[in-house]
């Protein structure tokens, strides 16, 4: 039988704190909000042998041994294929990923590829290789002291400030890199214009019809030619989108460009990546740790993923400036700032 473990919720007023059950119906929402399904295992004596136990939200439960797809309204569980992967099997399918982001980037810089959408949790890395393709990109334009045809956007963008940095790296051997800027797929009007960027055919015409003394000033025109490329990271997954409006738009975009998943999707996989970049060298390296103190805080993570607020290397490198200033007392300190409140 399947079984979830329940980080955070309720069952008639009572606390269910990190317990887990064996799974009767996915995650959804009544009348009453949020709750999941589960057999009554003992830990309330006296109930039925069915209960409800309610929930916040999505993040407040943890599948054992699959995952959870949206399906309208209900988020019903399926088996994951990942389970029975060994800890090698995923880490080499991580890494293949990433590799393939990497050289997906370098085809973007040279121009041989056009648009590309990468999609992953955050604190995984996704920014990483991108930013550091485009540093190199980028390394002879600052030596020249040229204006650099590359350059990484984060945050929120208005559909106005978009426009105007599209076209300033509309030529053909430039490279926009759109970070973190989920707040474009919001905005009908800032979402059509990256449809326009990202568009596969053979001329990507954007345009801007209304009146702006900003576009004036700058001697922008209302209409212009994009001939350079666009990678789009974000925190979204377009494939379990519940919203139909914005899948509709996220569909649209998968249409137009390469999209690549980098397949983090459980608990499990985030820390065997966490493993992967400190075996590797990488995510320790500023730290000048013995390897037997990397591996003590990533055991430390792993033995307590359910706890922290995060499973990411940001995390990994929080833990590690506690582990670098309070060696005798780190753990202590994690379980304080890092964690969430039992």
């Amino acid at each position: 039988m399947s079984a979830i473990r329940v980080i955070k919720g309720v069952y008639r007023n009572k606390p269910v704190r990190n317990i887990a059950f064996n799974l009767v119906s996915g995650y959804q929402t009544g009348a009453k909000g949020n709750f999941v399904t589960v057999e009554n295992n003992g830990t309330f004596p006296n109930c039925p042998d069915t209960i409800r136990i309610r929930v916040n939200n999505i993040k407040d439960i943890e599948y054992v041994n699959g995952e959870a797809v949206s399906n309208d309204n209900t988020v019903a569980f399926v088996a994951a294929q990942t389970e029975t992967e060994t800890e090698d099997q995923i880490m080499t399918r991580i890494r293949e990923r990433f590799d393939i982001l990497n050289d997906m980037t370098k085809a973007c810089v040279n121009g041989d590829i056009r648009a590309m959408i990468v999609s992953g949790p955050p604190g995984v890395g996704k920014s990483f290789g991108v930013e550091r393709e485009i540093e190199k990109a980028t390394l002879f334009d600052k030596l020249a002291g040229k204006r650099l045809r590359a350059e990484v956007v984060k945050g929120s963008a208005t559909p106005i400030g978009l426009y105007q940095t599209l076209y300033k790296y509309s030529d053909a051997n430039c490279v926009l890199v759109f970070d973190d800027c989920d707040s474009i797929l919001l905005d009908d009007v800032a979402l059509n214009l990256l449809k326009g960027a990202l568009d596969s055919g053979k001329k990507r015409t954007i345009s801007w019809l209304s009146e702006s003394s900003a576009l004036r000033r700058e001697g922008i025109p209302d209409r212009f030619e994009f001939k350079g490329s666009v990678i789009f990271i974000t925190n979204l997954k377009f494939d379990t989108m519940k919203s139909q409006k914005l899948r509709d738009h996220l569909d649209a975009l998968q249409s137009r460009c390469h999209y690549l998943d980098l397949t983090l999707d459980t608990m499990r996989d985030k820390v065997l990546r966490i493993k992967q970049i400190a075996k590797d060298g990488v995510l320790f390296s500023d730290y000048d740790f013995e390897e037997c103190v990397q591996d003590e805080i990533v055991e430390f993570m792993e033995s307590n993923q359910n706890r922290l607020r995060e499973m990411s290397l940001r995390m990994a490198l929080k833990i590690a400036d506690l582990r670098k200033s309070f060696a005798g007392n780190w753990k202590r300190m994690a379980e304080t700032t890092c964690m969430k409140s039992a």
